[in-house]
C-alpha cells in the first residue's frame, strides 16, 4: 500500500483513545451517541461493521419513522440518514466497515480495521448490536436449499439497497409487524406474495393488521404449520398443516421468514461479561450498566425486538446514565452487594431485562422492567421477593407485547439487605 494510500485509509481508523465508544450505529446508537455530546462528553467514538450508518431503517423503506422522536413522518432511509446527520453535526466520530473483535475488561475493545486489527480503548464502552431474524436453518424447516429462501431484513436490503427483487410469488412465514412491512415493501417492488402462515391462532401483531394481507389479497392461515420447501434450482412450492390438520400444497417460489427475533450478542457471550444463561441476553441492571462497570448495553440487544422510535428513546436515557458515571465514577463502581438479581420462575415468560436491581440512586430513579410471554395467557404476574409479593397484575397477556413493571412500584419494597433475589411469577387462571 502507497504512503498516500496508507494516509487515506488511517482517516478512517478510530482514535486509541476516547471517552466513549458506541459500537452499533443503528437508531440505539446513534441517539445515545448525539445525546452524550449534547450533554457535554468530549470524544463519542461510533464503530460500525457496514457501510453505512443507520442500522435497519436504511433498507426499511416504508414510513412511519421519526414520530416519536422528531414529530414528523420519514421513510426508513430518510430516519437513518437523519440520525446520522445529526450525530455528525453534534461531533460524534461514525467509523464504517469496522467490526470490534473482542471485549476486554477496563474498556479495551480488539477490532478490525482497514489497516488490520488493533486495540483501542474508552472510559466507557455502549454496545448497540441489536438483532437478527431467525432464519430457516434454526427453524428446522425440512427440504433442499433452493433459491428464494429468505429473511425480511435481506429482502429489504435486496429491493432499497440494491434494487433486486429476490422473487416473484412467495409466502411468509410469520405475523409480527416485520412481516407486515415485509407486505408493504413486496408491494414496493411489485411482489405478489401468495399467502402469510402463522403458527399461533391469532395474529402476533396487533389485530388491526389482518386488514393489510386481506387489501392486498393475500391468504392469512392461522393455526397452521410449515412442513417443507419444495425445489431444486428455486423453490417451486410449499408443504404446509392447515388447522383441522389436514395438509396442503401452495405453489410458490420463494419463501419469506420473518419475526422470532434473537439477540445479536455473540460478542458479549465471547466476551468477560456476564449474560442470562436461559436467554443469552446481557445482565444489565436499571441503568444498563453490564457487570463489568465500564460497560453498558442499549436498545434491542435487551429486548428482542421493539421498535426504532423505543430504541431511540432508550438512547437518550442511557446517554443521561453514562454521563452521570463519567461525573462520579466511585458511585458508579458496580458491586455485587450494592443489587440483587432478578429471576424468571415462569416457563411463560421469555425474558425480563434488566436482569439486577441495583441499590444506587433510587430516589431519582424512573424506568420500567420490561418482559414477554411465549404465549397467549390469562392471569396474574408478580415480583415477589422471600415469598413476599411486591408488585402484581391480573391481566390477558399476549405474546409479542410488551410487558413494563415501573421501577417505582416495587423501589421501596426491595430488601436489598437481605440479598434475596426478586422472582417474577405468573399464576395462570
Amino acid at each position: 500500500m502507497s504512503d498516500a494510500m496508507v494516509s487515506a485509509a488511517q482517516r478512517d481508523v478510530p482514535p486509541q483513545y476516547c471517552d466513549v465508544i458506541v459500537i452499533g450505529a443503528g437508531p440505539a446508537g446513534l441517539s445515545t451517541a448525539t445525546a452524550l455530546r449534547e450533554s457535554g462528553v468530549g470524544s463519542v467514538v461510533v464503530l460500525d461493521r457496514e457501510s453505512q450508518a443507520g442500522g435497519i431503517p436504511r433498507h426499511c423503506g416504508n414510513p412511519p419513522f421519526g414520530m416519536r422522536e422528531f414529530k414528523r413522518i420519514l421513510t426508513g432511509p430518510q430516519y437513518a440518514a437523519y440520525l446520522t446527520k445529526r450525530a455528525r453535526e453534534k461531533g460524534v466520530e461514525i467509523y464504517l466497515n469496522c467490526s470490534v473483535i473482542a471485549l476486554h475488561s477496563q474498556g479495551q475493545l480488539t477490532i478490525s480495521t482497514v489497516l488490520g486489527a488493533m486495540q483501542i480503548s474508552a472510559k466507557r464502552v455502549v454496545i448497540c448490536t441489536g438483532v437478527r431474524e431467525t432464519p430457516r436453518s434454526t427453524r428446522l424447516v425440512s427440504g433442499q436449499r433452493p433459491l428464494g429462501i429468505s429473511t425480511t431484513g435481506a429482502l429489504q436490503s435486496m429491493v432499497y439497497l440494491k434494487g433486486k427483487r429476490p422473487f416473484k410469488r412467495p409466502i411468509i412465514v410469520g405475523t409480527e409487524l416485520v412481516a407486515f412491512s415485509a407486505l408493504l415493501t413486496c408491494r414496493k417492488a411489485n411482489i405478489k406474495p401468495v399467502a402469510m402462515i402463522e403458527q399461533a391462532g391469532k395474529t402476533s401483531a396487533y389485530g388491526v393488521c389482518d386488514l393489510l394481507p386481506r387489501i392486498m389479497g393475500v391468504k392469512l392461515y392461522k393455526n397452521c404449520q410449515l412442513l417443507s420447501i419444495e425445489g431444486s434450482q428455486r423453490v417451486s412450492a410449499v408443504n404446509i398443516m392447515t388447522a383441522d390438520g389436514s395438509t396442503r400444497r401452495i405453489d410458490c417460489d420463494g419463501v419469506l421468514f420473518s419475526g422470532q427475533f434473537t439477540a445479536e450478542a455473540s460478542l458479549i457471550r465471547m466476551s468477560h461479561l456476564a449474560f442470562d444463561e436461559q436467554t443469552g441476553l446481557p445482565v444489565v441492571d436499571q441503568f444498563g450498566q453490564c457487570s463489568d462497570a465500564h460497560y453498558y448495553a442499549v436498545g434491542n440487544l435487551l429486548h428482542p425486538v421493539e421498535t426504532a422510535g423505543w430504541c431511540w428513546q432508550e438512547g437518550q436515557i442511557a446517554a443521561a446514565n453514562i454521563s452521570q458515571s463519567l461525573l462520579e465514577p466511585s458511585k458508579c463502581e458496580r458491586k455485587e452487594q450494592q443489587g440483587i438479581a432478578l429471576t424468571l420462575c415462569s416457563d411463560k415468560v421469555s425474558y425480563i431485562t434488566p436482569q439486577r436491581f441495583s441499590n444506587v440512586d433510587l430516589a431519582n430513579l424512573s424506568g420500567s422492567f420490561q418482559l414477554r410471554f411465549v404465549k397467549a395467557a390469562k392471569g396474574i404476574l408478580s415480583v415477589q421477593q422471600g415469598g413476599a409479593v411486591l408488585w402484581s397484575k391480573k391481566d390477558n397477556y399476549l405474546p409479542h407485547r410488551r410487558i413494563l413493571i415501573p421501577f417505582q412500584s416495587i423501589e421501596n419494597k426491595v430488601g436489598f439487605e437481605s440479598n434475596q433475589a426478586l422472582e417474577i411469577h405468573f399464576t395462570e387462571q
